[in-house]
């Protein structure tokens, strides 16, 4: 299948345009992670406490901050969750421990920070759990069952907390949506000894610092370790040039994702670290498929200009390169789009990742090489750059890089035939 023959774009005349749309991006990303949002490691990285928090009505992030800020919780970070009308928000606290005791911690301080001034002697009934619910009305024993109340009390208490947080989403807006769910003294009782404030806690997890700065070391050593690993095999599989050339695409394709993030104030975790990775190899893919076609056209166009082979390059494998990153990116739009709350972060840089890495494909690592060939001549008078082949190839000599031209001039007849 071919959506594209015979094309004859000028890409490396656009160069400019693609130095500055790169430039543009790559520099607000900067910026962005230096001065404004900085490098917004999740909590896996950074270690402390995440409390997932649900609103009464639609959240807001800067009264929520004055609440923060007046607590004196001025580090904390405070991001939507979920789809807007879940009115969910995950405010995380950096924390110095790792125990149970830590993450308690955590989050009596930012709920007490959420509660403010709430009313002398009674409790807030959407945060209230099973057990606090059956001790009150074991004291106040509103239905008057004496001593075989207990069994009793915990099957209202039970009752009431499954209403509110299976049937009304976890939490209440009046007392009148229990009605139902127990008998009426005891909400009678509820109205007189509970409250309802405007949010409720729907959970919460914490990770020590240690684990987080190692979990910071392993997650960059990685990165570096795959793009290391990939200069050298394109190194040995073609020339040093090209290596270089795909690493440098695919750091820009990594710098300008993470930047997205900055930009968007979204959190990078363990799952936005496999994303990036896996942009790593698929944009290293497609421009290893460019550049393959660049080496077989050194050799069968030997008295064109560089970047004429280039351009003729990148034309004969748009279609290839316009196919395969399009259907992947519809995969990934979709996971965007319909995957929920956890594959969040993991498909939004997947999204950003197949756009930029097949552009840096073309606009990115083809011009490298015409910009080394340029250097090169003017610098030493050299000839064009090798067609490819890395070591072997120069060890094998002229015979087989002979027998290579007259091989790939067959498959081009072939190619013309088709």
């Amino acid at each position: 299948m071919e959506f594209f023959r015979d094309t004859n774009i000028d890409f490396l005349g656009k160069k400019w345009y693609f130095l500055a749309f790169s430039l543009i991006f790559s520099v607000a990303g900067v910026l962005s992670m230096l001065f404004w949002h900085h490098i917004p490691l999740g909590v896996d990285f950074r270690g402390g406490t995440i409390v997932q928090v649900k609103f009464t009505s639609a959240p807001n992030a800067d009264q929520i901050r004055s609440l923060m800020d007046k607590a004196g919780l001025r580090d904390s970070r405070i991001q939507t969750y979920g789809p807007a009308a879940n009115n969910e928000v995950l405010i995380s606290l950096p924390l110095s421990e790792t125990s149970e005791a830590a993450l308690d911690k955590g989050k009596l301080a930012i709920l007490r920070a959420l509660s403010g001034a709430a009313p002398e002697g009674k409790l807030d009934l959407n945060n209230t759990d099973v057990q606090a619910l059956q001790a009150d009305l074991l004291e106040k024993d509103p239905l008057h069952l004496g001593t075989d109340a207990a069994q009793r009390y915990a099957q209202i208490a039970q009752a009431l907390v499954d209403q509110r947080d299976k049937k009304l989403g976890g939490v209440l807006h009046s007392f009148d949506e229990l009605k139902g769910a127990a008998p009426e003294p005891v909400l009678q009782r509820l109205q007189s000894d509970f409250y309802l404030s405007n949010f409720a806690e729907r959970g919460g997890s914490i990770v020590g610092p240690q684990v987080g700065a190692q979990l910071r070391r392993q997650a960059l050593l990685a990165t570096l370790y795959s793009l290391a690993g990939m200069l050298v095999y394109l190194a040995f599989r073609f020339e040093w040039i090209y290596g270089v050339a795909a690493v440098v695409a695919c750091f820009h394709d990594t710098l300008i994702t993470v930047g997205a993030f900055s930009l968007a104030n979204k959190e990078i975790s363990l799952t936005v670290i496999a994303a990036i990775l896996t942009l790593v190899g698929y944009s290293m893919n497609d421009t290893i498929v460019v550049f393959d076609r660049i080496r077989e056209n050194l050799k069968l166009l030997r008295r064109e200009r560089m970047e004429d082979i280039v351009n003729k390059s990148i034309n004969q494998t748009l279609s290839r390169t316009i196919l395969t990153s399009g259907l992947t990116f519809l995969t990934v739009l979709s996971l965007f789009l319909f995957g929920g709350e956890v594959l969040h972060g993991f498909s939004f840089a997947l999204v950003i990742g197949i756009l930029i890495g097949t552009y840096s494909s073309i606009a990115v690592a083809a011009p490298m090489l015409v910009a080394y060939q340029n250097w090169r001549v003017q610098r030493s008078g050299r000839g064009p750059m090798p067609g490819g082949g890395g070591r072997r190839a120069q060890e094998n000599g002229p015979t087989r890089e002979a027998s290579s031209g007259k091989d790939a001039g067959n498959r081009e007849k072939i190619r013309a035939r088709a």
